[in-house]
């Protein structure tokens, strides 16, 4: 297509990153057939499958969240559409994310949106059944099971009282939501696949994403130490897109995920005194640590006790 044309559709300046590009279209590609020809051929085999899509199209949607592969805002949503997860809307994704882009707030039990803390005071009031939840959900077992459940009613929650408030940019977030929560279901009524099937490959998925958000994020009183660096080059650093190196990403939110690797190579030592020395070697080390440990307590340790 010539320049002119280009220019007619206002595309003429549109940057494309072509990696990221392509994994979103393999990420479809592989959810698509594990939706249509796997389950004829291994139920179980597509389930775990679509589980694994599921987690990877969660994270191009961070990718997109943050610029990536199209310059265009309006072209990154569009491509990342499908409600693949079926529960968290695109456009309520992308504003609690950028709002924890906010350093200074990271772990603060009301003003970061992906904190795991509460506020001690907020502790001692819920029930001793609850608490011992809570607890659990601070392993790493009970982060797998348990945490999908648990962090979408406590992010449900605060959606809940937003629409009530009629706070419009949540409001419009779940109405964009409703068409493409919709096509994913129709779409799974198309395939050999039922839906109580693909429901459990919805929850598998963010279950998957919770081995990577478990410790992003620590209780520090020095806003640069509170992000991890886990020094995986395996599949689950390929799954979650280089964000495993999390101080790196938090630092250049706008670089794009095969270039955070070299990033951190060729820095590596500013990036472990920025943190402090917030470092795991892989992620083995983290199930070894934690798979039955709780890596902290659930009440904010630095918090106010006031």
């Amino acid at each position: 297509m010539s320049e002119p044309r280009l220019s007619a559709f206002g595309l003429s300046a549109l940057k494309i990153e072509w990696p990221t590009l392509g994994l979103v279209l393999g990420c479809y590609a592989v959810w698509g057939l594990s939706l249509f020809l796997l389950p004829t051929v291994s139920l179980v085999g597509a389930v775990l499958l679509l589980g694994v899509a599921i987690a990877f199209h969660s994270s191009l949607c961070h990718e997109a969240i943050h610029g990536h592969p199209f310059t265009s805002d309006r072209l990154n949503a569009a491509l990342m559409f499908p409600a693949l997860a079926l529960i968290v809307p695109y456009a309520r994704f992308r504003d609690t994310h950028l709002a924890h882009h906010r350093d200074e707030h990271l772990t603060d039990p009301y003003d970061d949106p992906e904190s795991n803390y509460l506020d001690p005071a907020r502790w001692t009031l819920l029930a001793r059944p609850v608490q011992a939840l809570l607890r659990v959900n601070n392993t790493l077992v009970g982060r797998l099971v348990l945490g999908p459940v648990i962090g979408t009613v406590f992010w449900l929650r605060g959606d809940v009282q937003a629409l009530r408030a009629g706070d419009r940019p949540v409001i419009m977030g779940w109405l964009a939501h409703i068409p493409a929560v919709a096509l994913v279901i129709w779409l799974v009524t198309l395939s050999p696949m039922s839906f109580w099937a693909y429901a459990i490959s919805a929850y598998l998925g963010p279950s998957l994403l919770k081995i990577r958000t478990f410790l992003e994020h620590r209780a520090h009183e020095k806003a640069r130490a509170r992000t991890v660096i886990i020094e995986d080059r395996g599949p689950l650093a390929l799954l979650f897109l280089n964000n495993n190196l999390h101080v790196v990403h938090h630092m250049h939110p706008q670089v794009p995920w095969y270039r955070l690797p070299a990033l951190y190579r060729a820095n590596r030592d500013h990036y472990l005194r920025r943190n402090e020395g917030y470092r795991y070697r892989s992620y083995g080390q983290v199930f070894r640590q934690h798979f039955l440990r709780a890596k902290d307590p659930v009440p904010h340790p630095l918090w106010p006790q006031d």
